[in-house]
């Protein structure tokens, strides 16, 4: 399957990122639409993405800025599925699957999920509903290396944790997560009814098999008002 041309231009664009100071501008719409040679509304597309993903920062009447990066921690955050999750709090979980789709890693995949570069990795884009209602739009990868005809066992409403135990004997005790607060950009705004600007959160997962080998690489985009994290603390 073909990457949509805005996607194309936004990997490009973050590839050149790395060459742009912090802080400083990116060049102009009219610029990169004719660098690229693409409409300026896919390059407007592109850089709401980036900037909802925290990778660029857009000043009203300034222009668009290579975003800082913001502080990590780590979150506590219980290791479960979203169908589990939601069964466990009296919702009705449902998935409408968006994207299947087998992609070449690159570098930061290839990384993630302990990979060679251009190694074949599946892309699943899913839109998460509870009760009906739009609550999650997740991007998870796995490496079709280490697990050969995963796609076909797939289905809109299966659970990838219970496939992966099912199917390859895969169990995922454990994640790296990171939490934080994000725009929604014109793709999360249309997936999950909301508008373009309206404060979101951002998940990124990486999950890990009972020997701490890397399993998954996920981002999500969740609307904070349908969703809620509980977290338990020990006090000491």
């Amino acid at each position: 399957m073909t990457e949509p041309k805005y996607r194309q231009v936004k990997n490009q664009l973050v590839a050149d990122l790395s060459h742009i100071p912090l802080g400083r501008p990116i060049p102009p719409e009219r610029v990169l639409a004719g660098q690229f040679a693409v409409a300026r509304s896919t390059i407007r597309k592109a850089i709401a993405e980036l900037t909802a993903e925290g990778r660029l920062l857009r000043t009203h009447g300034k222009g668009t800025f290579v975003a800082e990066p913001q502080q990590a921690q780590r979150l506590p955050l219980a290791m479960t599925s979203y169908t589990e999750y939601m069964r466990g709090h009296g919702r009705v979980p449902s998935s409408r699957l968006l994207e299947l789709s087998t992609v070449p890693a690159d570098e930061e995949l290839a990384e993630r999920l302990a990979v060679r570069s251009g190694s074949r990795v599946l892309r699943i884009g899913r839109l998460r509903l509870a009760d009906g209602l739009p609550v999650m739009a997740e991007t998870t990868h796995l490496s079709l290396v280490r697990f050969p005809g995963l796609r076909k066992h797939l289905t809109p409403e299966a659970s990838l944790h219970q496939i992966l135990a099912a199917r390859y004997g895969v169990e995922l005790p454990g994640a790296e997560k990171s939490l934080e607060t994000v725009l929604a950009g014109p793709a999360e705004a249309s997936l999950l009814d909301a508008q373009v600007g309206q404060p979101m959160l951002l998940i990124r997962r990486q999950s890990f098999d009972t020997h701490h080998h890397p399993v998954e690489w996920a981002r999500s985009i969740l609307r904070g008002d349908r969703y809620k994290f509980q977290f338990t603390a020990a006090f000491q």
